[in-house]
C-alpha cells in the first residue's frame, strides 16, 4: 500500500481542500478521506462511505501527473499520517452537500473523486 495526501488549492467551499488516499500497488484507491474548508469531512472505502466521497473509478495518475496541475499539491505520506486522518472519520461531522457545479470530468487530469 501507498499513501497520498493532496492539497487542493481552490476557492470553492463545497469541494475538499485536502484529500488522503490509500492506494494499492496498481494505484486504485482502497480508502479515502476528504477534508473540507469548514472542518467537515467525507470518507469512502469498499464497504462504507459518508457524505459524497467515493473511491476513484480508475487508478490515480502518477504523482508527477497530479502535480502538473497547479491546483494540486500531492505528497507521499507515511501510513501513520493516513491512519490519523482515517480515524477522524469516526468523530467529525460528515460533509453532506456539494454543489453540482464542481462535478464533472477534467479529462486526463487528476480529479478528487
Amino acid at each position: 500500500m501507498r499513501y497520498l495526501r493532496v492539497q487542493w488549492i481552490h476557492p470553492d467551499a463545497d469541494e475538499p481542500i485536502e484529500l488522503y488516499s490509500e492506494l494499492d500497488d496498481e494505484g486504485w484507491e482502497t480508502r479515502k478521506v476528504e477534508i473540507f474548508r469548514d472542518g467537515t469531512l467525507g470518507f469512502a472505502e469498499s464497504i462504507e462511505s459518508a457524505g459524497t466521497t467515493e473511491l476513484g473509478e480508475t487508478p490515480l495518475p502518477s504523482l508527477e501527473e497530479i502535480a502538473a496541475n497547479p491546483e494540486f499539491r500531492p505528497t507521499w505520506i507515511p501510513k501513520e499520517e493516513f491512519e490519523r486522518a482515517w480515524s477522524k472519520r469516526l468523530s467529525q461531522v460528515v460533509h453532506a452537500s456539494r454543489s453540482s457545479s464542481g462535478e464533472g470530468s477534467k479529462g486526463d487530469e487528476f480529479t478528487p473523486n
